[in-house]
């Protein structure tokens, strides 16, 4: 894959994804791979190495102990087994029988499996166990890496004899050290060991007296250490053998690693194989701690990630035990360009890094954290514009260096591209910055490319219903709170919340008022109608919680229903869940008729040239004018036919409402609910809201 910047993955926080996965390598192999790791343009590619890693996350869930334990470096000793006249000590034969044997275990566990890891097993599946290996270095050296008597004649005699001269020089020299002993001539130390020599330690008045060699003396010149003369020649013969142990030993290692060379090839093999499943096994492992899945794939430059999730933030707020908000996206031939407003720290530039730092996990053959029914294309380059690209170097503004990435992003984007800007526009005139915007996102459309943007331009926000391939989002704000819920929505454009920011973080009024009149009436207005379409989405999102409650709750009285034996009780409850459940979806009707009224009055302001036109319009839709107006007239058509009675309602009167003005006839009262009759309609009230009231007489 083609990424830029040189510092796209950097800039999409690839590295730190990277940086996990190394700690969980242990062996060095592995550890080089996640250095090196691809990012694969062809589906075949990333297809294996998902099913591959997804193999080995079922195989750590499933507790059955994958058998790849070798974790040694094995660089040096490969390169001596090649090597010609090379010489491997025991201990590296026995690291490479312990190789051999761990590649023996891998077949025999794959054998028990019965095809149950199709993927892992295509690693092995041409790889044939050589026993010959074990066999040949277990005949050289034991299990601590010692060259064994048996592995040659020579060995062997030689340290029979070896043993009979040594016993012979420690039985002679305990001899000596007791006769020594006994005639008062040996130190408090009694003996020591001085170039391999064992030597008895006399007083140094004695040292003319005692015959043999003397090897040194103590710090203090109070001893000297001897060696007796009846051990000299049984020493220099211990000396000798030793020496020819040594050239045997070295002979053998030499025979057994030029035997060993045959098998270099297949040792590597073995070795590279193994740093493979570590590999596979740390991408596993880092999986299950992110709650990752494979996603379905797509030979086709698209996405559509399905509570998604950004994994470095994922993996920090399960350690506070703070949760973290899934995101829903789409781009694919139909919505290509994503344009994402709304108010700063809301979460759009983390929205836009999660869809890019997914789309480079999956393509290296990472699990993704997002549900595994989310769908991952194939994109052949990556572009990458987010933060401040100031060049000191070549003496670059932020603008300029913006402006110079967006030439390469317009100059190679294309069908296969996925770009990611932050904040376009930037860094200028705000006029000339947001016109400049719209012409680059014009042309990344007309090259079919693929990507998401951040703005604060109203501009860029009103090209969903003019270009096409572009659409909106919005990042949701609790304006009560003046806190960002970090929920991206689909389909509408959102509100910087300026004014609303600005007064709650303490702000001066009169600063406020005057940044008001300053702002054009035409821009501020349409903040505003966008503020209230987002307020009016999140109560939207808040009632179909609520009506989704609910239908939840009758589902279990629903089935109560079965069991209880009073059957008016049940009707009852029936009832009011009904009605209730009738008020609700009442309520959400509206607030869905008010969203598609702000769509069509967004699509009005872009065609129309009177905008005050548009503006009065929204203000009817944001303020009730027409219900206020409704009420008005019931008011006072109540007015004109009956009197206000007062008093304590009882069954039998003419009762009015304080909110519609509609009039009926109190038929039943239970505490503060009640049954009005309006015309042939009975309809369940709260008694509070309604007044007895008479007739007027005719004049």
């Amino acid at each position: 894959m083609q990424l830029y910047p040189a510092t796209a993955a950097e800039s999409l926080e690839f590295n730190k994804v990277c940086a996990l996965l190394q700690l969980k390598c242990r062996t060095e192999a592995a550890r080089e791979r996640v250095d090196n790791i691809r990012l694969h343009v062809h589906l075949s590619h990333v297809q294996r190495e998902l099913l591959q890693t997804n193999e080995f996350k079922m195989a750590l869930s499933s507790g059955d102990h994958f058998p790849n334990d070798f974790m040694r470096n094995m660089h040096r000793e490969l390169q001596l087994v090649q090597t010609e006249g090379g010489v491997l000590t025991g201990e590296q034969l026995l690291a490479f029988r312990q190789l051999a044997l761990n590649m023996k275990d891998i077949l025999q566990w794959f054998k028990k499996q019965n095809g149950l890891f199709p993927t892992l097993f295509g690693i092995v599946e041409k790889v044939v166990y050589e026993p010959q290996i074990a066999e040949s270095i277990s005949f050289v050296v034991d299990d601590n890496g010692i060259v064994k008597d048996t592995a040659s004649k020579e060995l062997m005699a030689i340290r029979s004899e070896l043993g009979k001269v040594r016993h012979a020089a420690r039985r002679t020299f305990e001899v000596v050290l007791k006769r020594l002993g006994k005639a008062g001539q040996l130190g408090d130390t009694g003996e020591g060991f001085f170039n391999g020599r064992r030597t008895a330690a006399v007083l140094a008045e004695y040292k003319r007296i005692v015959k043999g060699i003397i090897h040194g003396e103590s710090d203090s010149q109070k001893t000297v250490f001897i060696e007796p003369e009846e051990t000299i020649e049984l020493n220099n013969e211990v000396f000798s053998l030793e020496r020819a142990e040594g050239r045997e030993i070295h002979r053998i290692l030499v025979q057994a690693t030029k035997d060993l060379s045959v098998f270099a090839p297949k040792l590597d093999g073995y070795y590279h194989i193994c740093g493979i499943y570590d590999f596979i096994r740390a991408k596993a492992l880092l999986a299950i701690d992110m709650s990752a899945n494979m996603p379905r794939l797509s030979a086709h430059p698209s996405l559509q990630l399905i509570k998604a999730y950004h994994p470095i933030l994922l993996l920090r707020n399960k350690q506070h035990n703070t949760p973290t908000i899934p995101l829903n996206i789409t781009l694919d031939r139909v919505n290509r360009i994503l344009i994402i407003s709304g108010p700063n720290a809301g979460g759009k530039t983390v929205s836009m890094k999660t869809v890019g730092l997914l789309q480079l996990m999956a393509q290296a053959g990472l699990l993704i954290p997002a549900d595994e029914n989310s769908e991952i294309g194939i994109f052949k380059q990556v572009m990458v514009q987010i933060g401040d690209t100031q060049s000191i170097e070549h003496e670059l503004s932020t603008y300029s260096a913006h402006l110079a990435d967006m030439k390469y992003f317009m100059s190679f984007a294309n069908g296969k591209t996925l770009f990611f800007i932050d904040e376009l526009g930037s860094g200028s005139d705000p006029n000339l910055g947001g016109a400049f915007a719209e012409a680059i996102v014009e042309d990344l459309a007309a090259k079919n490319a693929l990507g998401i943007i951040t703005t604060h331009y109203l501009n860029l926000k009103v090209m969903a219903g003019k270009v096409r391939g572009i659409f909106n989002g919005a990042m949701a704000f609790d304006e009560q709170k003046l806190e960002p819920l970090y929920q991206l929505a689909i389909g509408k454009p959102g509100s910087s919340y300026t004014f609303a920011i600005a007064q709650r973080s303490g702000l001066p009024e009169a600063v406020i008022e005057r940044a008001r009149q300053l702002t054009q009436r035409e821009h501020f207005k349409l903040d505003k109608m966008l503020h209230q379409t987002e307020q009016q989405s999140v109560r939207l999102t808040d009632k179909e919680k609520e009506l989704d409650k609910l239908i939840k709750e009758n589902e279990k009285l629903k089935k109560n229903y079965e069991i209880l034996t009073d059957k008016e009780k049940i009707k009852q409850q029936h009832e009011v869940l009904i009605l209730q459940n009738k008020i609700k979806k009442e309520e959400l009707d509206y607030l869905r008729d008010t969203e598609r009224k702000f769509k069509q009055i967004i699509q009005d302001w872009k065609r129309s040239e009177n905008k005050q036109e548009v503006i009065n319009a929204a203000e009817n839709v944001l303020f009730k004018k027409k219900q206020i107006q409704t009420n008005a007239s019931a008011a006072r058509k109540a007015d004109k036919a009956y009197e206000l009675v007062g008093g304590k309602p009882k069954v039998g009167d003419l009762v009015r409402s304080k909110v519609s003005h509609q009039v009926g006839t109190l038929i039943e009262q239970k505490d503060k609910k009640a049954i009005v009759k309006i015309g042939n309609m009975p309809f369940t009230v709260t008694l509070g809201e309604w007044v007895v009231v008479k007739k007027k007489e005719q004049k």
